[in-house]
């Protein structure tokens, strides 16, 4: 059901390459029908919106119904029961409570007296948030790229959802209500990605794109890049654990099952330094997979993408983490805080037994869009800096340019750049 190795093992740096490059890999004829999809919607805008809904989710719009009405969300919020409002609305308080504090201002530097340089900060004009509705509904997505968003001070948030044979899912509508979304709209895959990128007559054109979706919506977000801004290319979810022995094995079983049954590309691995609580671990995922309703998933997972390791001790665990650079990482160790300091790499790290990755997913206050396949070696979690935008300011005095002129014409001439040189002697002469 799922690998037992050590890293001594032979097949060992071939199996975890595997594992690395699951999801990696876009067909020629994935990239080939999104190109198409996108050249389609900028030529025919929501009648190829309306096309590829019906034909993909089996909703037959209109340009007149694309959009998600204030009634329908009335009704989403009427059919949610009163215990789901309060915790969507926990969540996001305590998300909010989180990303304000990563907010940076305009600031200006009076180190010199003759010069003034600094850096403007602006939230963008408009975003456009994708949020999944194929396997499962997911209205910790709305609230993880809303609230940040709204936070920050966007001035709009649109959000794109497929609603499947017109099921609309009430709590993600909810979600959304509550985030404090703008517009909503009833699509979903590339013809989304595209309408947000580039605008139809009912779907506005956004600055960025951000939220997770299949290889389509990864793909077409690729694709507009540089057209619009986008937060990443999210691949399949992962979970790294790292254990001494202690704890309860049963945990850490839900654990890694708590990533294998988003999707059978998932990766869910343990890297322990005692053998018997591996083997505890892995008779206790057996156990728990039997009772779980998405068994099929997570065995497919786990048996392709999953893996126990022994390691020699926590030091040669954390080097291979670092090596991984996991999205989720867990510290199931006795001294959490005290390995902390050897990880260099990963998206969300999650300290002692107390402390699962799902506390993360929805509210402990850290965002949940975390960067995969390796890229948190050089991507970070989106943040209130995903949604703000900075500009350099530069102010010389009369004084600062004299200062300082000479020393910008010689540079300028350096590179044969004669009417740059000049455009600040022509000044010095006055």
């Amino acid at each position: 059901m799922i690998r037992f190795l050590r890293f001594n093992d032979p097949e060992f740096d071939k199996t975890f390459a595997l594992i690395v490059a699951r999801g990696e890999e876009v067909s020629s004829e994935v990239e080939t029908a999104v190109k198409a999809i996108i050249a389609d919607v900028r030529e025919r805008g929501d009648a190829a919106v309306c096309d590829y809904t019906a034909r993909f989710d089996h909703l037959q719009l209109t340009a007149a119904t694309l959009e998600v009405t204030a009634a329908e969300i009335d009704a989403a919020m009427a059919a949610v029961a009163p215990q789901a409002l309060a915790d969507l609305q926990l969540a996001a308080d305590r998300v909010a409570v989180f990303h304000r504090k990563q907010k940076t201002e305009t600031w200006l530097s009076t180190d010199e007296n003759d010069v003034l340089v600094g850096q403007m900060v602006r939230p963008l004009d408009r975003v456009g948030i994708y949020v999944p509705g194929g396997k499962a509904a997911y209205p910790s997505s709305v609230l993880m790229n809303a609230v940040p968003a709204k936070v920050a001070g966007v001035g709009e948030v649109v959000m794109v959802v497929p609603m499947p044979g017109g099921e609309a899912n009430p709590h993600v509508l909810a979600a959304a209500r509550i985030a404090g979304v703008d517009r909503i709209f009833k699509a979903g895959g590339a013809q989304a990605v595209a309408a947000l990128a580039f605008g139809t007559a009912t779907i506005p054109r956004v600055d960025k794109i951000t939220g997770p979706g299949n290889i389509y919506v990864a793909t077409a977000k690729r694709l507009v890049f540089g057209q619009v801004d986008i937060d990443m290319i999210a691949g399949p979810s992962e979970i790294l654990v790292i254990n001494d022995g202690s704890g309860d094995p049963q945990h850490i079983a839900a654990d890694l099952l708590s990533q294998a049954e988003h999707d059978e590309l998932a990766s869910s691995i343990l890297i322990t330094t005692d053998e018997l609580f591996g083997r505890k671990v892995e008779a206790a995922l057996a156990d728990q997979l039997r009772t779980l309703k998405r068994e099929k998933i997570a065995r497919q997972s786990l048996a392709q993408y999953g893996a126990i390791i022994v390691a020699r001790d926590l030091a040669e665990a954390a080097a291979f983490s670092n090596r991984l650079a996991p999205e989720h990482l867990e510290l199931a160790v006795a001294d959490p805080f005290g390995l902390l300091p050897q990880i260099r790499h990963a998206g969300a790290v999650f300290l002692g037994h107390h402390t699962p990755e799902a506390a993360g997913d929805y509210l402990a206050g850290p965002n949940h869009t975390l960067p995969t396949g390796g890229t948190a070696r050089f991507f970070s979690p989106l943040s209130l800096d995903d949604f703000v935008k900075k500009s350099s300011l530069v102010s010389f005095s009369k004084e600062g340019l004299e200062r300082l002129g000479p020393a910008i014409v010689r540079v300028a001439e350096l590179e044969g750049l004669e009417a740059h040189a000049k455009s600040v002697s022509i000044r010095l002469k006055g």
